[in-house]
C-alpha cells in the first residue's frame, strides 16, 4: 500500500515528526502523515494508514472527552470541500486531517502512567521512584500502580524527552498552570483507561500536550493514539515482563533487537515490520471505536 510521508499545501505553519500543520488564520489544518518516529527519531519509511488512524482515533477521543477537558478540535476533514478551509483538500488527505483552533503550546509533555513500563520502569529499577514520586518496593515490569501518577517530561523538538519532577514543571509554567495540567491529564487518562478496559485494551500510559486559547488551557495535538500511548491486550496481560502491544512498541522492539544506538541515521524498517505495525494500528482503532477506518 502507498504511504504519505510529505504534504505540500499553502501556508505551512509547522512540520513536526509526524504532522504537518497549515495556517488558516485563527485556525489550523493539521495533517497526520504516515511518518513514524521511535526514540524521538523519524524513521525513513512510513506505515500505511497510520496517519488516518492517528487522526480518526484522536477525533473519537476528542469527541468523547469534551466534557472532561476542552480541546483544540473543531472537525474531522472527511471530504475534499470543507467550510472554513480556503482551498480544496487533496483526496489523499481526507480522513487524516482535522480543523483545529490555534493555541499557544506549553513546552511540557504531560504523561499519565497507570502501569510500570518504558522509561518509568527503567527509572523505578534504578531509584524506586518515577519523576521523583516514590513507589512501593518490589514492583515488577508492567505492574499496575496503586493509582495513576503524573510523570511530566521536557518537550524536545530534537533529541530525547527527559522525565522531570513536578516541581520543575512548577518552575517552568507556574504553580496554578502545573496543577491544572496535572489534574486534566489524570482525568483524561482515568476516563479513557476505564473505557478501553471494557473494549479489551489496557492503556498503560499516555502522553498529552496542552496549550492556551485566550485564558483557557486545552488539550492539543493528538489524543490517546498508538503514537502517544501504550495499548496492551487485556486478555494476555501478565505482569513481570514486557507486554505485547497495539502501538509502535512493535517498531521499538525491532530497533532494539538489531542494536540500533537510537541516534541518526535510523535504519529502514523491513516490510514485515511495516506491515505488522500497520495491522497493530488498525486493530487498535477497530477495538477502541468499534468502527472501520475511513479510507477514501
Amino acid at each position: 500500500m502507498s504511504v504519505l510521508v510529505q504534504t505540500d499545501l499553502p501556508n505551512l505553519f509547522h512540520r513536526g515528526k509526524v504532522r504537518d500543520t497549515y495556517d488558516l488564520g485563527d485556525r489550523l489544518l493539521m495533517v497526520a502523515t504516515d511518518r513514524i518516529s521511535a526514540f524521538d527519531v523519524v524513521l525513513p519509511n512510513g506505515i500505511p494508514d497510520k496517519g488516518r488512524v492517528l487522526t480518526q482515533l484522536s477525533t473519537f477521543w476528542f469527541e468523547r472527552t469534551g466534557d472532561v477537558v476542552p480541546s483544540h478540535f473543531i472537525r474531522l476533514i472527511d471530504s475534499t470541500e470543507v467550510e472554513g478551509v480556503p482551498f480544496p483538500i487533496p483526496p489523499d488527505l481526507v480522513g487524516r486531517s482535522m480543523l483545529i483552533h490555534k493555541a499557544k503550546r506549553l513546552d511540557v509533555e504531560c504523561v499519565a502512567r497507570g502501569y510500570l513500563a518504558g522509561s518509568g520502569w527503567v527509572e523505578y529499577r534504578d531509584s524506586g521512584k518515577v519523576c521523583g514520586i516514590p513507589l512501593p518496593s518490589g514492583l515488577q515490569e508492567s505492574d499496575e500502580l496503586p493509582e495513576a501518577i503524573f510523570t511530566p517530561a521536557t518537550k524536545a523538538e530534537t533529541g530525547h524527552d527527559i522525565n522531570i519532577p513536578f516541581e520543575e514543571v512548577v518552575e517552568m509554567v507556574g504553580a496554578r498552570t502545573a496543577s491544572v495540567i496535572r489534574a486534566r491529564t489524570l482525568a483524561v487518562y482515568g476516563f479513557a483507561r476505564d473505557y478501553a478496559r471494557q473494549r479489551g485494551i489496557i492503556i498503560a500510559d499516555t502522553k498529552l500536550e496542552f496549550g492556551w486559547v485566550n485564558d483557557e488551557l486545552i488539550v492539543i495535538d493528538e489524543l490517546l493514539t498508538p503514537d502517544s500511548s501504550r495499548f496492551w491486550p487485556a486478555d494476555g496481560y501478565q505482569p513481570g515482563q514486557a507486554q505485547p502491544s497495539f502501538d509502535k512498541q512493535y517498531v521499538r522492539d525491532w530497533l532494539i533487537s538489531i542494536g540500533w544506538n537510537r541516534e541518526p541515521p535510523p535504519p529502514v524498517l523491513p516490510d514485515d515490520v511495516v506491515e505488522g505495525t500497520a495491522d497493530k494500528y488498525r486493530e487498535a482503532f477497530r477495538k477502541l471505536t468499534g468502527r472501520e477506518l475511513l479510507v477514501p
